[in-house]
């Protein structure tokens, strides 16, 4: 046999063969890389000592564990402010580094970076990928910039403006209930429970044009979502069950498995159904059938929609979308609005005040109900809800994974590879941490926000990933809203809320309060 010469490498003369020579190419590559990362994690480092940072529990977890998803763990963040001024760094584990932000002027650069360069962090939003798929939520690069393009037009005010009637009705149906609980006198109610069935069937009409009557009795594919959202914050708590094989194994995952097939089998049965009324009828004719029926729902829209070369979303794409405003559509609003009704019902003054700007807005009006102009005609009840959105938003925090280094107004970066994590609200967060927190809607009167940045309060995010269905959002929340106000007189219940951050701002054990009908 032929020999091959690695005196070189001090190895002597060696039978021809390319695996010792594979070995060490391999080796090299291996090194070459473990040192570039060693590298850059230590520069990274180094770059991140210009962020104060509380001390670790260790070396190895860092903070993690320091802040929990409870009333205490909120407190401890809120108080964060105080003690490290704009900007802060913390350590999950020895590797991963997250800057917190506390200070508008350098949220600025991070929010309105491109969303190649600071994307939404999928950490915690990859537990959705199997409900979700590949929709805005959780697309990224030149996918996510073309169907942001494609759905814009779904959220235009000339779309939108039917759905109010499904906004009125699917309100009426909860307040029936409502009224029923309180014939007796007044009924203690969960919000989140009577509310989330009440978006959902609003969403249900707006999306599908189809009335499940979940609000009435029970609906398979309601009871879908809420056990896939139920599951997804479930496992967030538990470590071991992030790998995927560990949790497809659990009869939580197949729970999960069962919950997602069931919801995209009702998805693609309507997209199938719709696909083959579009051919029969042509797209004009089915348009001015739309507009008979005054109503064009979000799976038209998307059917219908192209791209600048007139390129259509495929069956799988327009699931996705569809999924995702389901699940983003439903939760946080019904968060939204069971917040609001507690700071309402904790302040009366504050309460009758929007009672009666309802009652003189539709005083000569019946049947009552909210239309599209009456919603830029509730001045006092937009500022009661922004203010209990900066106290209680939703989704309380926005966070980037940052792709590309991020220099800040003052000169640091966050480099790559790095988290960055944001709350929606820094209005009145620099306080210390004893120092109780007021309700005061007169915070957003048009004089006192002159002078503020508009990054100071970013509900819905802002920059180019803003959430694309705030206008949907609020408008629904005006109608449910006022049409509570002028029918019931909601009252706290005797036990303080505990707040718990899961997918959306929950309350542990619910969010009861009492209503009352008005005559």
């Amino acid at each position: 046999m032929s020999q091959l010469s690695l005196s070189w490498l001090g190895l002597g003369p060696v039978a021809a063969s390319p695996w010792p020579l594979l070995l060490l190419v391999g080796a090299s590559w291996l090194l070459a890389h473990v040192l570039a990362w060693t590298y850059a994690f230590y520069d990274n480092c180094r770059r991140l000592r210009c962020f104060p940072q509380p001390p670790r529990r260790n070396w190895f977890w860092g903070h993690q564990g320091m802040i929990h998803s409870s009333e205490e763990g909120l407190l401890y963040a809120q108080s964060l402010a105080c003690t490290f001024g704009d900007m802060g760094c913390w350590w999950v584990g020895p590797w991963q580094a997250i800057v917190r932000i506390f200070h508008p002027t350098y949220i600025k650069p991070v929010l309105f970076a491109p969303a190649a360069i600071a994307p939404k962090d999928k950490f915690f939003y990859s537990f959705l990928e199997p409900w979700l798929g590949d929709g805005l939520l959780l697309s990224a690069g030149d996918k996510w910039s073309r169907h942001r393009r494609m759905l814009t037009p779904a959220f235009h005010f000339n779309i939108l403006k039917p759905y109010m009637k499904i906004f009125n009705e699917s309100v009426n149906i909860m307040h029936a209930k409502w009224q029923l609980l309180a014939s007796e006198g007044s009924a203690c109610l969960d919000m989140f429970e009577h509310i989330s069935l009440m978006t959902l069937d609003s969403l249900q009409k707006c999306v599908f044009s189809f009335d499940s009557h979940c609000q009435e009795k029970p609906s398979e594919y309601i009871a879908a979502i809420l056990e896939l959202s139920a599951l997804v914050s479930k496992r967030h708590h538990e470590i071991l069950l992030h790998i995927d094989f560990l949790y497809y194994l659990t009869p939580d995952g197949q729970r999960f498995r069962r919950a997602c097939r069931l919801v995209h089998d009702f998805t693609d049965a309507v997209i199938q159904e719709r696909r083959r009324t579009l051919p029969s009828q042509g797209v004009d004719d089915f348009l001015q059938a739309k507009a008979k029926s005054k109503t064009l729902d979000f799976i038209d829209v998307l059917l219908l929609s192209k791209d600048e070369d007139g390129k259509k979303l495929s069956d799988e794409d327009i699931r996705a979308e569809a999924d995702t405003f389901m699940f983003e559509g439903h939760d946080t609003t019904a968060s939204g609005l069971s917040w609001v009704l507690y700071h309402l019902a904790k302040h009366p003054e504050y309460q009758e005040r929007c009672r009666q700007e309802v009652q003189e807005l539709l005083k000569d009006r019946e049947p009552k109900e909210i239309e599209w102009d009456d919603l830029a005609h509730l001045p006092f009840l937009t500022m009661c809800m922004k203010e209990s959105l900066r106290l209680h938003p939703p989704v309380p925090v926005i966070s980037r994974h940052v792709t590309q280094d991020i220099v800040l107004p003052d000169g640091r970066v966050i480099p790559k590879g790095a988290h960055s994590l944001t709350g929606r609200s820094l209005l009145g967060r620099k306080r210390g941490p004893s120092v109780k927190e007021v309700y005061d809607p007169f915070r957003f009167d048009p004089e006192n926000i002159k002078e503020r940045s508009p990054l100071a309060f970013i509900p819905f995010s802002a920059g180019p990933r803003n959430c694309i269905g705030q206008t949907f959002a609020m408008a629904e929340m005006k109608v449910v809203l006022a049409l509570t106000l002028l029918r019931f007189r909601v009252l706290p219940d005797h036990t303080e809320p505990r707040r718990k951050p899961e997918l959306v701002l929950r309350a542990e054990g619910g969010l009861w309060l009492r209503v009352e009908p008005l005559s």
